[in-house]
């Protein structure tokens, strides 16, 4: 009996969306017979963390005004591993980013001891969102969390925006206050997986934002950060680098993680995917620290609200495939939900979501990008592992794992005006593809080697 395979689509020109059919089975190939596209499941890469998006202010407002039914869809479209996409990831800000309603902090200004640090702000919208994913996936989301600034009176330029530097004599006030957080999320029963140093720390941004130099944050990280961690009895909590965009990635991983008393508290490095698809570059850091993790931590299509708009989908698989096939870890897209605007976003830095919801009408639009996301996050399990993919079918992006549970995904995504055709082989066997013009397709398949 030949293998069998469960084949799910999604296509520009069909009204298919994450369509599961199937089952279709293998056939045995000819003596001698190579297919066009092999999958090698000996040869193994990285270890899969998971998939998800971002719990910001933004995203848990905006479905506050829905209603709870709406509110409840949303979840289980990310967080139901069933009936929705599967998402295993989160990531959270400290205290305020673009996408929350204003500038805000835990503390009362000048306090450097910390005792007025206070997180009731996120149980308003943020934390009832994050634990209500966490009861809709049965298990808690891995969690990231990044400052987009500490508070103003911390900063050379006395302001939360506008880039701006911390202050020297407030770098140990600082990393202590990583882990008042990670302590009052703990308390609420939200364990922090890990943190970024800095969101975006090469840009001054209109918004929430904080310079640092790649030295800067090799020295804060080696004498602030990662003992005062320790010294919390945090040294479970990853400290993840850079956390921007990849053009510059390989430079800032460099200085940071060629120090060995910094690198020795590093997890990894976090990038986004504004600017560049260097894809080459994400795998570079691999090269040069094998020993360090790699994290797609923020990615959105900017400009406001693109309803219907198909390139935005793709714009997601095409880097998505881009990433896992160089070493990275997991992904993380920025906000799972905006309203009708693109926000709310506190500076107008309106951007779109794979979930829209249009708080005037109460009603629900699902993008493109939302179904790509699904092509991965739905059948790639954490703990999944890339598999080699030897492939010569020009025009076609791919990429495969082998599943905790002996099943391999691929995943194949056709960005072209022409339809694909193409078999895909697997031992003694291979399968006939059709890839319709625009259009992504997963097949699972019943694996025991």
């Amino acid at each position: 009996m030949t293998r069998q395979a469960k084949c799910i689509v999604t296509a520009k020109q069909t009204d298919d969306r994450l369509r599961e059919q199937g089952p279709i089975f293998f056939q045995l190939k000819a003596q001698g017979q190579k297919a066009d596209m092999e999958l090698q499941p000996e040869v193994r890469y990285q270890q899969i963390l998971g998939f998800g998006g971002a719990f910001t202010e933004a995203a848990a407002y905006t479905l506050s005004r829905m209603s709870p039914e709406k509110r409840e869809k949303v979840i289980r479209s990310y967080y139901d591993p069933e009936h929705g996409i599967g998402y295993t990831l989160g990531r959270v800000h400290i205290h305020s980013c673009d996408f929350a309603l204003e500038n805000y902090t835990y503390v009362e200004d000048h306090d450097t001891e910390l005792k007025s640090f206070d997180i009731s702000r996120d149980r308003k919208w943020v934390l009832p969102l994050i634990k209500d994913a966490a009861r809709t996936r049965k298990g808690d989301i891995t969690m990231l969390a990044s400052p987009w600034s500490p508070p103003a009176w911390m900063k050379t330029n006395g302001s939360m925006n506008h880039g701006g530097a911390l202050k020297p004599e407030y770098r140990e006030v600082w990393a202590r206050y990583y882990t008042k957080f990670i302590e009052a999320y703990r308390a609420e029963g939200v364990p922090i997986w890990g943190i970024t140093v800095q969101n975006e720390p090469a840009a001054v941004q209109t918004w929430d934002s904080c310079i640092y130099s790649a030295e800067d944050e090799r020295d804060f990280i080696k004498e602030y950060l990662g003992p005062v961690m320790h010294d919390a009895g945090m040294e479970d909590v990853k400290i993840v680098i850079w956390d921007h965009n990849r053009d510059i990635m390989v430079e800032r991983a460099s200085v940071v993680l060629s120090d060995p008393d910094a690198a020795k508290y590093v997890w990894g490095t976090g990038f986004h995917w504004y600017v560049s698809e260097d894809f080459d570059n994400v795998g570079k850091v691999h090269e040069l620290f094998p020993d360090k993790g790699l994290l797609f931590t923020e990615g959105c299509q900017e400009g406001g609200v693109k309803l219907g708009e198909w390139f935005t989908g793709e714009r997601y698989g095409r880097n998505m495939i881009g990433d896992l096939n160089n070493w990275t870890e997991g992904y993380l897209d920025w906000n799972i939900v905006l309203d009708e605007t693109g926000g709310p976003n506190h500076v107008n830095n309106l951007c779109d979501a794979p979930i829209i919801a249009d708080t005037v009408t109460d009603t629900l639009h699902y993008n493109s990008s939302y179904y790509y996301i699904g092509h991965f996050s739905k059948y790639i399990a954490p703990g999944a592992v890339r598999i080699g993919l030897d492939s010569r079918v020009a025009g076609v992006l791919s990429t495969a794992f082998a599943n905790p549970d002996g099943t391999i995904a691929v995943v194949v995504m056709n960005e072209g005006e022409e339809r694909r055709s193409f078999t895909m082989g697997l031992d003694a066997e291979m399968l006939e593809v059709q890839l319709e013009p625009h259009s992504i397709i997963t097949y699972v398949i019943d694996y025991k080697a």
